[in-house]
């Protein structure tokens, strides 16, 4: 059966998933019995193993998704020195929102448009340094870890939620770095993953932040590292239903491996790239392939006759085409992100299917050629 299922976030499922990944949850049972906690422990240590993570980095889950995950490692950590925020998508400028406006900090931003990626030979190392492996709204990804120097003085905080199980991640070059279940895996939300390298954890047991730090957020227990956290003893009550349904990601993800993961990932990308070199209405948002992301894969109509609408008309027509696309049972959730500029946005991770996405494309094709002769 065709999957139509397209959204960045929460993402598709895994193929063949159905409600019976859920059977065995633990549902009516504390997360603090040892069947609860055998559950929790088992997510860490399989994330641990998939994602090839080093043994002396710490491995834990965090409320309130990516977001919660990605706040309490800047509200813990950041403070002691000055700080870089690369900007290039929605989330990574509310990344820079709140370390300017909530913590005050005064930060370095380097900032690009759309589609493009900061100068990352600019970046100070003397800084903490705050940035998205892949931005999910922009359709952008880091080229790669070696504009991060091995004896960086800093430290590297990384948002990878849609980039861990689809991107290589060179753990040398992170301090931090954190991602959601809804994202790669198909997972579902509310859940983040928090991984801390020894740096990292030299500096949460040296330092401590002047500002209040909400309980979700403290890793710290009589001025020491919290490692029970990172043990299975959540800060706060998670979803056994979800924890399951992230176990059967994981246990799917596991019989592909991670090469297995990048490689359905890069191969899903790839159906579009060849989709869009053959059609003269359409480029990518992200012009550079090397900052080209294979996750949240961002595309720009090109057409002359539909760039010489108004703004609002522009946008209302490329709407009118994936809302006919999602009633045809075709392809959902495909408009792109709100803050950025119309067009469109597939999701590409390793739970699509390439035929899937060749059936969407073909069919966006084929309305667009019918709508657009109305214009």
């Amino acid at each position: 059966m065709q999957n139509p299922n397209f959204s960045s976030g929460p993402c598709s499922k895994r193929p063949a998933w159905n409600i019976d990944a859920l059977k065995n949850a633990p549902v009516g049972r504390s997360h603090r019995s040892a069947l609860g906690k055998e559950r929790i422990v088992k997510a860490i240590n399989d994330t641990r193993k998939i994602l090839n993570i080093p043994a002396d980095y710490l491995v834990g889950i965090m409320p309130a998704s990516d977001t919660g995950a990605f706040e309490c490692a800047m509200w813990s950590l950041l403070g002691p020195k000055p700080v870089t925020v690369l900007v290039w998508e929605s989330f990574s400028d509310g990344w820079a929102t709140d370390v300017a406006k909530q913590l005050k900090l005064d930060p370095t931003i380097l900032k690009a448009d759309y589609g493009k990626i900061p100068d990352l030979n600019k970046v100070d190392w003397s800084n903490d340094v705050v940035f998205v492996a892949n931005g999910t709204t922009s359709g952008v990804k880091v080229p790669d870890y070696n504009w991060i120097p091995a004896n960086r003085e800093g430290l590297s905080l990384c948002d990878a939620t849609s980039a861990a199980f689809a991107m290589e991640i060179d753990w040398s070059k992170v301090d931090v770095l954190t991602f959601s279940w809804q994202k790669c895996l198909g997972g579902e939300a509310a859940h983040g993953m928090l991984i801390l390298s020894p740096k990292a954890l030299a500096r949460l047991e040296s330092y401590d932040p002047p500002w209040p730090m909400p309980k979700i957020f403290r890793l710290k227990k009589s001025g020491k590292i919290n490692k029970a956290i990172f043990d299975g003893d959540v800060i706060n009550t998670p979803s056994m239903i979800c924890v399951e349904d992230y176990l059967d990601a994981l246990n799917w993800a596991e019989k592909i491996g991670l090469a297995g993961l990048i490689k359905k990932s890069r191969a899903n990308l790839k159906v579009v790239e060849d989709w869009v070199d053959k059609t003269d209405w359409i480029e990518f948002l992200a012009a550079d392939p090397k900052v080209r992301s294979n996750t949240s894969v961002c595309l720009s109509v090109t057409s002359p006759k539909v760039n010489a609408l108004a703004a609002e008309d522009k946008g209302k027509f490329l709407k009118s085409i994936s809302s006919e696309l999602s009633k045809k049972n075709i392809a959902h959730d495909i408009n792109s992100y709100k803050d950025a500029p119309a067009g469109y946005r597939f999701w590409c991770g390793p739970t699509i299917e390439e035929g899937d996405i060749k059936t969407a494309l073909a069919e966006l094709e084929k309305v667009y050629n019918e709508k657009i002769k109305s214009l």
